[in-house]
């Protein structure tokens, strides 16, 4: 596959973006997503210059930093590139720092020219051995990235050509480009100081020069950009605000002009006092989920998680805590998804009576832990109504809020006793890259410890087609549902749109698929 072969029935689904300029470029390029960035009012002319003063909850923990946790995207996404990047609509590679690519006819290997033009905040220039070292680092257990079974998976290296590299595959990978999306290229000569939250250094737009723990981080204009004419802002001023009604406040008083990751209410409210606009981010698709540890003696009992998922007021979920911001699902896939089915998402609606002769079915059910992260207000709601769900059924839910840092330690290391409720992410990429990446649904090993032979084929043989998104690739997808259905270790409620809030002052915020804000074409009027 090369950047420049025309569409055919099977590529049909990566659009007609293939060699068009993403969301970089200059100012007469303009991107395939432009409308749907975050733009405050429609006839703003860009301006250099200014300061961007914006929030998040969490800070960056450094030995997270692959994992797509919350403040290391916020990091990522201002100072770190990928090689290639998707737009919001489509799985269609775009150059980044990449410029173009072809991939071997047996999908075997891929070779990746790359930018010249391109240095480090330090200076020292980006070659084909920055790739290498960045994949290999991905790779590494030490990081815990989601992805790092697909970045073990590439087994060779040319990097003779500073500005190209081969890379060469245990197996056709169907997600390379997703892991190609995802990696940051990191530093080499600065990674030991990352690891320990010293340095942050990157090729992106904008340079990190100042960070308190847990109270700021401050990033500065890269004025060595390679992309002309940008950044347009000149600083932007992060505040880490753990409490989700303070960072309302913030927004509210003009502290800050721009936030994620506040209630759905509130944002509703906001984007209606003519002062803020906001924004869902289209193609960052999150999936909000009840997770189950199938090893405790109740859950093991595949009638009882039935009867969790007939029970689920999906509908209610998706219109009062995320404002209509979503929609009901059964499996995890997006609409714009290859492996998106409407048939399989009436598995199991609504339906108390079934819920309740399931339970029957079990007969006494311990109470159940039900584990959230405490301070975030739709992780609370939704699960106040899952309880209020399960209880309607006859099971007996505790609520157990824990505190951010340890939620991810118990999700990541398989920890929950019973029930769960979380975001899951991944299901916007190539469907095979949820099933042998993200930490609820890896085959091999997962949050719910589940163990599966039929599901691990069905993962593996989706992995290994070498188009992600032929036909080949949708029928083995339909598998991978089905298994998830039979085993029912997560039980989905519903696709929901992350959203930025910000003040109709700020123009062209842009993000990733993984929700990293990306304010290169950001500017204030």
């Amino acid at each position: 596959m090369s950047t420049t072969l025309p569409l055919d029935r099977r590529t049909l689904l990566r659009g007609v973006g293939l060699t068009a300029l993403a969301i970089f470029g200059t100012s007469a390029c303009a991107s395939a997503v432009d409308e749907q960035k975050s733009e405050g009012s429609a006839d703003a002319t860009p301006v250099r210059g200014g300061t961007l003063k914006t929030a998040v909850t969490q800070d960056v923990v450094p030995a997270n930093f692959l994992t797509n946790t919350a403040g290391a995207t916020t990091v990522i996404g201002l100072a770190y590139e990928s090689l290639i990047r998707y737009p919001h609509d489509e799985l269609s590679p775009t150059p980044l720092l990449a410029t173009s690519w072809e991939l071997a006819p047996d999908g075997l290997s891929l070779t990746l020219q790359l930018r010249d033009d391109v240095t480090f905040h330090s200076g020292r220039p980006f070659t084909s051995a920055d790739a290498e070292f960045s994949i290999r680092t991905y790779a590494d257990p030490k990081w815990t990235a989601q992805l790092k079974s697909t970045a073990a998976a590439v087994t060779g290296f040319d990097t003779t050509d500073p500005h190209q590299i081969v890379l060469t595959f245990a197996h056709p990978l169907g997600n390379i480009f997703d892991l190609l999306d995802t990696v940051p290229i990191l530093d080499s000569e600065s990674i030991e100081q990352l690891a320990t939250g010293e340095k942050f250094v990157g090729t992106g737009p904008f340079v990190l020069t100042s960070r308190t723990p847990n109270s700021s981080l401050i990033f500065e204009r890269n004025e060595k950009y390679w992309v002309p004419e940008r950044p347009y802002l000149d600083r932007v001023e992060v505040s880490i605000i753990p409490d989700s009604q303070a960072l309302v406040n913030s927004l509210r008083a003009n502290q800050v002009q721009a936030v994620t990751n506040i209630n759905y209410r509130d944002a509703e409210t906001l984007s209606k006092d003519g002062g803020h606009t906001t924004s869902n981010l289209e193609g960052a698709e999150l999936q909000i989920y009840v997770g189950t540890n199938v090893q405790n003696p109740a859950l093991a009992d595949v009638r009882l998680r039935q009867a969790i998922a007939f029970a689920l007021d999906r509908d209610r979920i998706i219109a009062e805590v995320f404002r209509g911001a979503g929609y009901p699902i059964n499996v995890p896939w997006p609409k714009n998804s290859p492996a998106y089915d409407e048939s399989l998402n009436s598995t199991f609606a609504l339906d108390v009576d079934k819920a309740r002769a399931l339970v029957a079915e079990v007969g006494a059910i311990p109470s159940l832990p039900l584990t959230y992260q405490a301070g975030n207000p739709y992780y609370e709601a939704t699960a106040q109504i899952v309880q209020a769900n399960l209880a309607d059924i006859g099971i007996t839910v505790e609520l157990d809020p824990v505190e951010s840092a340890a939620f991810v330690k118990q999700l990541i290391g398989a920890q929950f006793q019973a029930l769960w409720v979380t975001f899951h992410s991944w299901a916007q990429y190539i469907p095979s890259t949820l099933t042998v990446s993200a930490y609820p649904f890896n085959a091999l090993k997962n949050a719910s410890r589940y163990e599966s032979p039929a599901y691990v084929a069905a993962a593996d043989q989706a992995w290994q087609v070498a188009d992600g998104t032929s036909d080949e690739a949708v029928e083995k997808y339909s598998g991978v549902s089905r298994e998830l259905l039979d085993g029912l270790f997560l039980i989905e409620i519903g696709v929901v749109f992350n959203q930025i809030v910000s003040a109709n002052s700020v123009h062209g915020i842009d993000w990733t698929k993984r929700s990293e804000i990306l304010l290169t074409d950001t500017f204030l009027s």
